[in-house]
């Protein structure tokens, strides 16, 4: 007998994770769309023409915006719901899921008023305990393609990350296991940060040797804050950590990249959000992070300098030059 998912959100990345899974033919997915019309659109043209435009979907994946029957004797809830609209849409389908299956996340971000990672958000609204993480360098343009990728599973409960690591393995997905969910998230968070500042950089024509500065000491940054909050230093050297950032940060595919970008062309954040139809993360990731790191005392200056050019207008090439102007420091013992 097959295993049964439901995908909830019909989002770029979450309808290439459906159509990974629908490779295998012991696999029963849904494909769940929180708005009616993105649903309408999808099941007539069979296509995610908005966001991953050329990329058909096969009638083994049953598109429907009820939500019962998309969770219906499903074996794992995949939850691909964007952290910004995670409780909102949770809460108004609380109903019908509140006591389910495990839940895997792929979701990227944290939630400004509350800093929960989208794991939390899960278990504090269904009362879900049994939750997972799905992280890496992976973009859905890339993966609904079926070009190469590989990612990590992350659970405190080892065996629903070695059975997620089975589901989702094929020849052009290769999944490892994690046991620090908590840096996964964190990870998969902060190096959208990150992928801001890069865009910046390419926007300013800064040049390889300053984004590369730039990425190892973003790595500095992450590993940090990371590890004060109880994640593993470890997990920011691998695949959910460094490798996720290396792709943000240098893939034109990264909605990160492009708003820093966009930055660095004198735009405001506020009109670039009201022109996006994509949701990216890090801008809203560089408010709360901001905040927490000063409530705690955690250095954070290129996350600093971000969060100045998206909330208080700071010209990009005086916040480069404030960072380069810090005072000296050697680069040993940086947590």
């Amino acid at each position: 007998m097959g295993t049964t998912f439901a995908i909830l959100g019909d989002g770029a990345w979450g309808t290439a994770i459906a159509l990974l899974l629908a490779h295998n033919p012991e696999h029963r997915v849904t494909l769940w769309s929180a708005r009616e019309a993105n649903g309408r659109l999808l099941q007539e043209r069979r296509e995610n023409v908005r966001l991953l435009p050329g990329v058909p979907i096969p009638p083994a994946i049953h598109l429907t915006t009820d939500i019962g029957q998309a969770v219906a004797r499903a074996d794992l809830w995949v939850m691909a719901i964007p952290t910004v609209y995670l409780r909102t849409t949770l809460t108004r389908i609380a109903a019908a899921v509140s006591t389910g299956p495990p839940v895997l996340s792929l979701a990227k971000g944290l939630e400004n008023d509350t800093f929960l990672r989208p794991t939390e958000i899960v278990t504090h609204l269904l009362g879900i305990e049994k939750t997972a993480v799905l992280s890496g360098p992976s973009h859905a343009e890339e993966v609904s393609r079926g070009l190469p990728a590989s990612v990590v599973a992350a659970s405190h409960d080892v065996a629903l990350a070695q059975w997620i690591q089975q589901c989702f393995s094929t020849e052009r997905f290769r999944v490892y296991t994690n046991p620090d969910p908590i840096g996964v998230e964190l990870a998969g968070a902060l190096k959208n940060v990150i992928g801001i500042a890069a865009g910046i950089n390419d926007g300013l024509g800064l040049g390889d040797n300053a984004k590369a500065a730039l990425l190892t000491r973003g790595l500095v940054e992450m590993t940090r804050f990371g590890v004060a909050l109880g994640a593993q230093a470890q997990t920011f050297t691998g695949l959910a950590g460094l490798g996720d950032l290396i792709t943000t940060c240098i893939s034109p595919h990264g909605r990160n990249h492009r708003v820093g970008q966009r930055l660095a062309r004198g735009e405001r954040w506020v009109d670039i959000q009201a022109s996006m139809s994509m949701v990216a993360e890090g801008a809203f990731t560089a408010r709360s992070v901001y905040e927490r790191a000063v409530q705690m005392g955690i250095d954070m200056p290129i996350t600093t300098e971000v969060y100045r050019v998206l909330y208080e207008n700071k010209e990009p090439r005086r916040a480069v030059s404030d960072l380069m102007r810090r005072e000296p420091k050697g680069e040993r013992g940086f947590l």
